[in-house]
C-alpha cells in the first residue's frame, strides 16, 4: 500500500497503522455490517439550554409534548451526551432547584451554568440560579443578596459572556406604567396590556436593554451604551466573538439584520451587508461563533411561518453572508440549541420541526407543535484533520479492518472504540462526514 505523499517517511508507526487501516477500510469491497440504530433515551424537547464542555454536551430544561399538550421538562435533572461514544446519561440535581421554566436564558462561565429569567407556571420571572457542572455533586443554588437593580422579568432574551461577566440583551416582558414612562428602550405590544395582581396596569412588550451581571460581586449594572442601538426584540440569536457581542434576527422584516456591541467601549454598530444574497429574517434560530471572524446561522422560524433548515456563514470582517450546503436540509429546526464543538463543528440538539399559533387571554402566542426532536445534528464548517478522518473512517468500517485495529496500541484502541460506539448508536441521526 502506498501512503499519501503528504505523509513523511518517518511517520510514527502507530499513526501509520491507523492510516493503513483507514485506507484499507475505504478501499474494501466488503460492505460494512448492518448497524442497528439505538433510539435516543433523552426526551425530545425544544426551548432548552445546552452547554458543550470538552466532549460532553449538557442539556437542561425545555418542553415536550405529553398527551397532545406542551409540558415542561423537570428542572432537577441534567442530561449528558458523550460526543466521543454517542452515549446519553442522566444526572439528578438537588439543592435550591429552580421552578420548571420556559423561554429562559442560559450562560456558561468558568464551569458554572447560570439561568436567568423565563416563565414559570405562574408568571414571568427575573430570578437567577446556577449549578457548578465541574462539581460532581451537581447542586442548584439561587442567587440572592445582589447589588444594584435587577432587570425586569423577561423571556426570550440572550446573553454574551465576556471577562467573567454575563451581559444580557433584549427580551419580551412586562413593565408597570411608571417603568414604561421612564424607559426609552421599551416598545409596547399595544395589543397585550393587562391588569395583573396588585399592579393597576402592566404593559407587555420588547426591549433592547443591556444589563450586566458580575458573579464575583453578585452585582447588576446597566452600562450606558453609545451609538444607534438595534430595535427592541426577542427570540433573536446572539454570539460572542472576542470583545464584541453580535445579535441578529428577532424582527418581522424581509431580510435579516445584524448588530454588534463592543463590550469594552459599549458602542453599538449595525453591520452592513456586503452580499447580494442574504438570509431571510427569522426568529428562534441560532448563531454560533466558529472562528475568530465567522458566525454560523442555522434554522429558525421565517416570517411566513415556515420552519427553516438553511445554514449561513457570516464574515464579520468583510460583512459577507455565504449560504452553506450541508447534510441536514431535510431537518428544519426552530427553538433548538447550537454549540461549537471539536474541529469547528456546530452541534445542534433538539428543537421543533413545525410550528402552531395559539390564542391566549393576553395575546396571540406562538407555540411549538408536537414535533419535538431529540437528535444531534453535526455541521462540519472546516476540513477535518487526517487523524480525525482516519478515526471516523475506522469507526464506520470496523468490520472491514477489525484485524488491523486490534494491532493498535491500547490507547489508540480505546479512542477508536469510542468512535465505533458513536457511529453504532447514532447511525440514523449523524452523518458527520457529509
Amino acid at each position: 500500500m502506498l501512503l499519501p505523499a503528504c505523509i513523511p517517511s518517518t511517520v510514527n508507526g502507530s499513526f501509520t497503522l491507523v492510516l493503513t487501516a483507514a485506507v484499507s477500510a475505504m478501499g474494501s469491497t466488503k460492505e460494512p455490517a448492518a448497524v442497528t440504530a439505538q433510539r435516543s433515551p433523552v426526551p425530545p424537547r425544544s426551548d432548552h439550554i445546552s452547554i458543550l464542555e470538552g466532549h460532553k454536551l449538557y442539556i437542561w430544561g425545555g418542553c415536550q409534548c405529553v398527551d397532545g399538550q406542551e409540558a415542561f421538562l423537570p428542572s432537577n435533572e441534567i442530561w449528558l451526551y458523550d460526543m466521543e461514544n454517542g452515549v446519553w446519561s442522566r444526572r439528578h440535581v438537588e439543592g435550591e432547584v429552580p421552578p420548571v421554566l420556559s423561554q429562559t436564558c442560559g450562560a456558561y462561565l468558568q464551569g458554572i451554568l447560570y439561568i436567568f429569567g423565563g416563565c414559570d407556571n405562574n408568571d414571568y420571572t427575573n430570578l437567577m440560579y446556577f449549578v457548578d457542572l465541574s462539581d460532581r455533586e451537581y447542586s442548584w443554588r439561587k442567587v440572592t443578596g445582589t447589588v444594584g437593580t435587577t432587570p425586569s422579568p423577561r423571556v426570550r432574551h440572550s446573553c454574551w459572556v465576556y471577562r467573567n461577566r454575563l451581559i444580557y440583551f433584549g427580551g419580551y416582558g412586562c413593565k408597570t406604567v411608571r417603568e414604561v414612562n421612564n424607559c426609552k428602550s421599551f416598545m409596547v405590544d399595544e395589543a397585550s396590556w393587562a391588569t395583573i395582581g396588585s399592579e393597576l396596569f402592566q404593559f407587555w412588550g420588547w426591549n433592547n436593554e443591556v444589563h450586566m451581571f458580575e458573579p464575583e460581586s453578585a452585582s447588576w449594572t446597566e452600562p450606558q451604551t453609545q451609538g444607534q442601538p438595534p430595535e427592541p426584540r426577542a427570540s433573536h440569536a446572539s454570539a460572542t466573538l472576542g470583545h464584541k457581542g453580535y445579535i441578529c434576527g428577532g424582527l418581522e422584516k424581509q431580510m435579516i439584520d445584524i448588530h454588534c456591541l463592543d463590550l469594552v467601549t459599549w458602542m453599538w454598530t449595525q453591520v452592513e451587508h456586503q452580499a447580494a444574497s442574504l438570509p431571510r429574517s427569522r426568529t428562534l434560530h441560532t448563531l454560533t461563533a466558529i472562528s475568530d471572524n465567522t458566525l454560523f446561522l442555522f434554522g429558525g422560524l421565517g416570517n411566513s411561518g415556515v420552519v427553516l433548515s438553511d445554514g449561513w456563514e457570516f464574515d464579520t470582517i468583510t460583512g459577507e453572508w455565504i449560504e452553506k450546503d450541508h447534510a441536514h436540509k431535510d431537518k428544519p429546526r426552530l427553538w433548538h440549541s447550537a454549540d461549537k464543538g471539536r474541529d469547528g463543528d456546530v452541534i445542534v440538539f433538539g428543537g421543533s420541526q413545525t410550528f402552531l399559533f395559539r390564542m391566549d387571554s393576553v395575546a396571540v402566542l406562538k407555540s411549538p407543535s408536537q414535533s419535538h426532536c431529540a437528535d444531534v445534528l453535526i455541521f462540519q464548517t472546516q476540513p477535518y484533520s487526517l487523524s480525525r478522518l482516519c478515526e471516523d473512517c475506522i469507526g464506520k468500517h470496523i468490520f472491514s479492518v477489525e484485524e488491523l485495529a486490534l494491532r493498535l496500541p491500547a490507547k489508540l484502541q480505546k479512542k477508536i472504540g469510542k468512535r465505533i460506539s458513536y457511529f453504532r448508536t447514532n447511525a440514523q441521526h449523524i452523518d458527520a462526514s457529509s
